[in-house]
């Protein structure tokens, strides 16, 4: 028996593809008037001169204190000179005026802030950019920073009822008994005196350098640190090689731009540094700082001679800011090169 035949279905052969026009539908709104690069050439050059203004009014203000401070500090120059700064004594009645301690409580409080300050700043940033956990990253930093924004005078006012009873009875007897051969830890242990002013000054110097520090090891590339790892590094190992050593010119600035905050802080060392123009090796003992002693004697200042000296004082003060400041931000500059910081989580 024949099989029957089973029906095959035709297939159809390949069929034209037929083009399909894409249409764009235009607005139309006649009310919506197209975007053109045409402006008015007026307000362009309106905004433009508005900003240049801006720009140049900063310069101008800066330009205006110097003019003003020089003028004001002619009769003190022509006075005593140069030697002003090397004269170490202080005699209003006598008209007899030089700037040696002050410039000398100065430069001793800001080392000291630093010395305390930068281990502690740099330690903090290390963890909070390297080790600390992701929910613990934003609460420590905010912390840290917050540091920056409390008033001077509030620090002030904690030194002389909390820092200084802890110095006078506690921390400076033990460190005159170690350490009183040095020089450095010897007197009557009043709690005011530089020490305080440097511990006060290191406390308002950390949220500085430590935030300086997180921004300019932010900007070292991510590759760096897994290329240390990869070569068989420990943790701390690609932290100290990898980060700190491509960071390290970017702290320095973070670490001069610490010291400009110090050199030009007033009223919390104001508050503890005993306020006395004196050169002593120890720390226990009270001295002056340049912003100290403008704080403190110019509503009482009455001859012209005076009242140019201290504003000589304040001439020196700026310009030591202002070249401070600038090395620090081209430090900072070196590392991050305008980069902005970003998270290494």
């Amino acid at each position: 028996m024949a099989h029957e035949a089973v029906g095959v279905p035709r297939l159809a052969g390949p069929q034209p593809v037929q083009k399909q026009e894409l249409t764009v539908e235009k607005d139309k709104d006649p009310g919506t008037p197209p975007l053109t690069g045409e402006g008015s050439p007026i307000a362009d050059q309106v905004f433009q001169l508005a900003m240049l203004a801006c720009a140049l009014s900063v310069l101008a203000i800066v330009g205006l204190i110097v003019y003003e401070l020089i003028t004001k500090s002619a009769l003190s120059w022509h006075a005593f000179g140069i030697k002003f700064f090397f004269r170490s004594e202080w005699d209003p009645v006598n008209d007899q005026f030089g700037a040696l301690p002050f410039v000398y409580g100065t430069i001793v409080s800001s080392i000291l802030a630093l010395i305390l300050a930068v281990p502690l700043a740099i330690g903090v940033a290390v963890f909070i950019t390297e080790m600390a956990p992701r929910w613990l990253k934003g609460p420590l930093a905010f912390t840290t920073e917050l540091l920056a924004a409390i008033p001077s005078v509030i620090y002030g006012l904690w030194a002389i009822f909390v820092l200084v009873p802890i110095l006078r009875l506690h921390v400076e007897p033990l460190l005159g008994h170690y350490f009183g051969w040095t020089g450095l830890f010897e007197g009557t242990p009043y709690g005011i005196g530089m020490l305080a002013a440097g511990i006060i000054l290191a406390i308002m110097v950390v949220p500085i350098v430590s935030s300086i520090t997180r921004e300019v090891m932010t900007a070292v590339p991510q590759q760096q640190r897994e290329a240390v790892l990869a070569l068989g590094a420990t943790r701390w190992e690609m932290i100290r090689t990898g980060v700190l050593r491509n960071a390290r010119a970017g702290i320095m600035g973070g670490v001069i731009l610490g010291l400009g905050r110090a050199l030009g802080e007033t009223m919390a060392v104001t508050m503890v540094i005993g306020n006395r123009p004196e050169i002593a090796r120890s720390l226990f003992a009270p001295g002056y700082t340049m912003a100290s002693v403008i704080a403190n004697e110019f509503s009482e200042a009455t001859g012209d001679l005076y009242l140019s000296s201290l504003v000589e004082v304040g001439l020196a003060l700026f310009l030591v800011t202002i070249v401070v400041n600038m090395i620090a931000q081209f430090l900072v500059w070196t590392v991050t090169r305008g980069t902005p910081a970003r998270s290494n989580a």
